[in-house]
């Protein structure tokens, strides 16, 4: 098989942001899957009801934000931990808002996952470096904020030409 088969220019894109987050993240969610296997839940759904714990009872768009995901994704994965009976999702409010609240039942999953997320985090932490891991994930946040400042820059940019058409 010819490695260059293709006539595109693929020049540059080994260095694509999009690429290598995604490429890490799969890595990382893997490692945090498998660690989080015996009590039940993704490592995805751990986030999820993190973020809800801190701050319950919290808005799904509130959440969202937190999470940097967007509403449809969110609201189809709060569906399958609504189905489990971890969390409750309330009615809309009279601001058209949905709040989600971690049942007792969510509870005590979250409380199986904590150890085990602390102990893959902790081996993760050391295999890198405290420091490192710190600064890194400043960076990161750094970045995330980055990505979300231009993408709402873009959204601005597209409305102000829908407006002016």
């Amino acid at each position: 098989m010819r490695q260059d088969s293709s006539k595109l220019d693929l020049t540059g894109t080994g260095y694509c942001a999009s690429f290598n987050f995604r490429r890490t993240a799969r890595a990382v969610t893997q490692l945090y899957d498998a660690a989080l296997q015996k009590s039940g839940l993704r490592s995805t759904q751990f986030a999820i009801l993190v973020g809800i714990v801190k701050k319950q009872p919290v808005s799904i768009s509130t959440l969202a934000e937190t999470l940097t995901i967007d509403q449809t994704t969110l609201t189809r994965s709060l569906r399958l931990l609504k189905k489990e009976s971890l969390i409750t999702i309330s009615e809309r409010s009279t601001m058209r808002q949905r709040f989600v609240e971690a049942t007792p039942k969510g509870e005590r999953a979250l409380a199986r996952c904590l150890p085990l997320w602390r102990k893959a985090h902790k081996e993760f932490v050391a295999s890198i470096g405290g420091e490192y891991w710190t600064n890194l994930r400043n960076e990161l946040e750094k970045l995330a904020h980055v990505a979300v400042r231009l993408e709402e820059l873009k959204k601005d940019s597209a409305a102000s030409v829908n407006v002016h058409s």
